[in-house]
């Protein structure tokens, strides 16, 4: 009996309150990032991390031969290395020769319109025609 009090006293409006603070930042956060506040971040940020990610698997590429399967066959990453590869999407092409890669986040949204210059493609594995079909 004395458990079933805490239980419904104490766990369960903590729960419900966590719950309502959870929603609420979620909301907080999508107001933040629809009044393109955050736009500029998003674009240096995810910009940087195109080139970040565009850097390590070219360098796989000369080191192995090949394009990485996965992101996380990549070796010898750091951590700022980790957070630009966790906000870029990565498709390769089955025999592992070409590839396809986009920011997904910037800072806090997606960037808009974030394009390179052909000549950063240039010698690179790039193939825009591996972009997965939304």
């Amino acid at each position: 009996m004395k458990n079933e009090k805490i239980w419904t006293r104490q766990i369960i409006p903590a729960f419900l309150l966590f719950l309502v603070v959870a929603a609420l930042g979620f909301v907080f956060v999508k107001i933040i990032i629809s009044s393109g506040i955050t736009r500029g971040p998003d674009q240096v940020f995810g910009d940087q991390h195109l080139k970040t990610a565009v850097a390590l698997i070219e360098l796989h590429k000369v080191r192995y031969g090949h394009y990485p399967d996965t992101l996380s066959d990549l070796q010898y990453t750091g951590q700022w290395d980790t957070i630009a590869l966790n906000n870029v999407s990565y498709h390769v092409s089955s025999d592992l020769n070409s590839y396809y890669v986009e920011v997904s986040v910037g800072w806090v949204g997606k960037p808009e319109n974030l394009q390179m210059p052909e000549e950063f493609w240039q010698g690179t594995g790039y193939d825009i025609s591996l972009k997965k079909k939304e």
